[in-house]
């Protein structure tokens, strides 16, 4: 019955509205990436996106409601959940079921610069009108063997009035220099910031923190985060 809800629920055409905030999750899928850790990633983000604390945020927005995607990046993107609007525990749960399903569709070495403008032409080519726009992109390097360069890329994103937050995951520790590496280079945008997660320990702690601060349109400047719970 609840794969049945899902299923319906996702493939109800999606009406053009208004939400709060239009979401393109983008998850490293790239060589460096393991299927265990894809399947870790995408759990992850479904236990993070039914938690109460998070729909009680998307709830307690102006519109009651948030547009979220799932894409997987590498050299190549790939669409693992299409683009749903979340209001309540029900739609929550279709959002998650549908990131279980699908098979690994994006391989190769990074393109990140390419992974950030695909993820902004999927927020101006959906039926959907929003308060806010936010890529919030993850991964555990930030190496660009192709396609278009990350400043480029960042500085067309943000133009267009997008924000780019991250989820640095950081295999080498808490002395792991890739948190900066995503402040210097990667971030931007009125409010951006970046949330580390120490392996796969944190992953979903601190997933749940950046989705509850981005839902509800918290500024920070810092990955140095104590409001979100």
């Amino acid at each position: 019955m609840r794969t049945v809800l899902a299923l319906l629920l996702l493939t109800t055409p999606l009406r053009a509205q208004e939400v709060d905030l239009e979401l393109v999750l983008l998850a490293d899928a790239s060589g460096s990436i393991t299927q265990e850790e894809i399947d870790f990633q995408r759990e992850g983000t479904a236990t993070a996106i039914t938690e109460p604390a998070v729909i009680e945020a998307i709830q307690n927005t102006l519109t009651g409601a948030i547009a979220v995607t799932y894409v997987e990046w590498a050299a190549n993107q790939a669409t693992v959940a299409p683009w749903t609007v979340i209001d309540s525990p029900e739609t929550a749960e279709a959002f998650a079921v549908a990131l279980l399903g699908p098979p690994r569709l994006a391989t190769g070495r990074n393109a990140i610069g390419n992974a950030l403008l695909d993820g902004k032409l999927r927020i101006e080519t959906n039926r959907i009108a929003s308060l806010r726009q936010v890529i919030d992109f993850s991964g555990d390097s930030l190496g660009n063997f192709s396609g278009v360069g990350i400043e480029e890329a960042r500085a067309e994103v943000i133009a267009a009035g997008i924000v780019i937050n991250g989820l640095p995951i950081l295999d080498g520790g808490p002395d792991d220099p890739l948190l900066q590496d995503y402040e210097a280079r990667l971030i931007g945008g009125p409010g951006a910031f970046a949330i580390p997660a120490i392996g796969r320990a944190e992953f979903v702690t601190a997933l749940r923190r950046k989705l509850i601060l981005e839902i509800a349109g918290t500024p920070s400047g810092t990955a140095d985060l104590t409001a979100a719970p």
